[in-house]
C-alpha cells in the first residue's frame, strides 16, 4: 500500500506516493530522482546517505520516509547544497584540496561537513573526526577530506555572509 506523503526538498515542496515502508533515501532516489545520497550499506554503517534534516546530519537509509513527511522536516541533500548558482564553500573547498577519490561517500561526507561549520566556524581537528566519524572513505586517508573541511572554513571567514 502506498502512502502519500509531502516532503520538503532543498526548499521545493514534493508530494509523492511510496510504500509505507520506503525510506527517505529510497523516496529520494526513486521518486525524486536526486541521485546524489548514495546507496551503500543499508544499515547505518557507512553515511553514504547522509542528508541534512532541519540541519542535522541523518542517515537517509535508517529513516522512514513518512515520519520525515509528518514531521514537516527540511531536508537538504548534495544537489540542494549549492546555493544561488554558487557551489557552497564546502564543495569548492573539496575541489580545491582534492579531497575525495572514487566521489561515492562525497555526497554525506560534505554534508557533514557543512552541518559541522554551521555549528563551528573554526572546527578543531578533535571536532572535525566526531563531526566525520560515520562516514567511511575507502580511497583516501582522510588527510585531504580534513584539509578541505579546514579550507571551507578558512573561505566562509574570508566571504561576507549574504
Amino acid at each position: 500500500m502506498k502512502v502519500l506523503v509531502s516532503l520538503k526538498v532543498n526548499g521545493d515542496t514534493h508530494e509523492v506516493a511510496v510504500p509505507a515502508h520506503w525510506t527517505l533515501l529510497e523516496a529520494l532516489r526513486y521518486e525524486l530522482r536526486l541521485t546524489g545520497s548514495k546507496q551503500g550499506c543499508d544499515k547505518g554503517d557507512c553515511g553514504a546517505c547522509t542528508v541534512l534534516i532541519d540541519g542535522a546530519p541523518t542517515l537517509a537509509c535508517l529513516t522512514l520516509a513518512v515520519a520525515v513527511a509528518a514531521r514537516d522536516r527540511d531536508i537538504t541533500t548534495i544537489e540542494g547544497l549549492a546555493c544561488k548558482g554558487r557551489l557552497d564553500p564546502v564543495q569548492d573547498a573539496f575541489d580545491e584540496c582534492g579531497a575525495l577519490q572514487c566521489g561515492f561517500c562525497q555526497s554525506g561526507v560534505m554534508l557533514s561537513a557543512r552541518a559541522l561549520l554551521n555549528e563551528d566556524p573554526d572546527p578543531s581537528d578533535d571536532a572535525m573526526k566526531e563531526a566525520l566519524s560515520g562516514n567511511l572513505c575507502r580511497c583516501t586517508g582522510y588527510t585531504k577530506i580534513f584539509d578541505a573541511v579546514r579550507r571551507a572554513a578558512e573561505l566562509e571567514k574570508a566571504s561576507p555572509a549574504e
